[in-house]
């Protein structure tokens, strides 16, 4: 479909959207902001909006409200407050993590280490160190998306700086086995403490535990967008043995720029709900993922499922309906008020590339491209997956 076509449909259906039944079922490409969040935020946008650089009482107010949410943090995910950096997203985390142990060891090494299925962010940031002479290693996954331990032990060199590995997939939801990964890293370790070990964990925080300790994270993304706050905040947690080289200067060290007080308040919030909220939301949505498993293989026996269907994320299905185009199927239940993504985590126009983790895990061309994504999340209900049917 070209651009302007799509925009044209997209015009002309809009009406009708607005008077379906909206059923929700892309929460990995982005969550609603939970009430209790936006009302912690809004005093932040309305009264308490001094800089916290600045000496004065309005600016020492919000240094003192940033100081207060880096000590809630540091209690879920581990380590000291200070440990804690805040950005804009996590493709800001991502970049951070990767770009500045580069730019810090570039003299001690330069191997890198991924896994093929990582989120663009760390993807295209080591294709670009690639261009920059770094040599960067990308691990195989197999059929499930899960990393081969073997290659990574063989893969280890001397002159490796970083491995960067995704927590869960983003689009086929397999969880890594982080703590193994973490062991054989340690035990390579050099005397500069290398290799680091950077965790996207951004799809992770509603569903699996968070401490960076027990994980073995010298380096640990987080996306608020993902966990039912505002979007425009993110974090990176650093240990605080390692070093690593600015990316955004100014005033301050290795992330400078005012901070978004509001949207860290609301991160802050989020991220303690979502830590509570852990264990009945798994249990909840483990259910309504195999209904929904169920429900989709009786209206289509031919259906595959991508990924681990039984130990991958609660929340998240992919899969594969043969003669369907994934592309046609998203537009279509968007007319019906049905929101989810095909397999490449969004619609390009003009664009019949499969999706690159898809491809990695095995599928043709034509089984990626037929794929879909269905990520649940607090407000799906099996009544959710009965409309999908419908209209699916």
């Amino acid at each position: 479909m070209s651009a302007f076509s799509l925009l044209w449909s997209i015009d002309r259906n809009y009406v009708l959207i607005l008077l379906m039944k909206e059923v929700y079922l892309d929460n990995a490409a982005a969550t609603p902001v939970d009430s209790r969040v936006l009302r912690k935020m809004i005093p932040y946008m309305k009264n308490e909006y001094g800089n916290p650089s600045s000496l004065h009482f309005k600016g020492l107010e919000a240094k003192r409200a940033v100081i207060v949410a880096r000590e809630k943090i540091s209690k879920i995910i581990g380590g000291s407050p200070f440990e804690i950096i805040f950005t804009s997203s996590g493709t800001e985390s991502a970049n951070l993590a990767i770009f500045g142990v580069a730019e810090q060891y570039k003299n001690i090494g330069k191997h890198i280490i991924v896994s093929s299925i990582e989120h663009a962010a760390v993807f295209e940031s080591v294709k670009k160190l690639q261009k920059l002479g770094f040599k960067i290693t990308f691990l195989k996954v197999d059929a499930k998306g899960y990393v081969d331990l073997d290659e990574l032990k063989k893969s280890l060199r001397r002159d490796t700086i970083l491995v960067s590995i995704i927590y869960a997939n983003n689009e086929i939801g397999t969880i890594q086995k982080i703590s193994q990964i973490s062991k054989i890293i340690k035990t390579y370790r050099n005397n500069n403490n290398l290799p680091i070990l950077h965790i996207d964990a951004c799809q992770a925080p509603c569903l699996l535990s968070m401490n960076a300790g027990s994980l073995g994270a010298d380096l640990l993304t987080l996306n608020s967008a993902k966990v039912y706050g505002p979007k425009g905040v993110g974090l990176l947690f650093k240990n605080k043995r390692i070093t690593i080289s600015p990316t955004i200067l100014g005033e301050r060290g290795l992330r400078s720029g005012t901070e978004n007080v509001a949207g860290i308040i609301g991160f802050t919030e989020a991220l303690g709900i979502s830590d509570k909220m852990r264990a009945s939301e798994t249990k909840r949505l483990s259910a309504i993922k195999k209904y929904a498993i169920q429900k989709i293989y009786g209206k289509y026996p031919e259906a595959i499922f991508n990924g681990d269907t039984e130990n991958g994320l609660a929340s998240i299905i992919n899969v594969s309906i043969p003669s369907k185009v994934a592309e046609r199927m998203v537009l279509d239940l968007s007319i019906k008020g049905v929101c989810i993504s095909s397999g490449s985590a969004c619609i390009q126009a003009d664009s019949e590339k499969p999706s690159r983790v898809l491809s990695a895990i095995g599928l043709t061309r034509e089984r990626a491209l037929a794929s879909i994504r269905i990520s649940m999340g607090r407000e799906t209900t099996k009544k959710d997956i009965d409309y999908l049917m419908k209209y699916l």
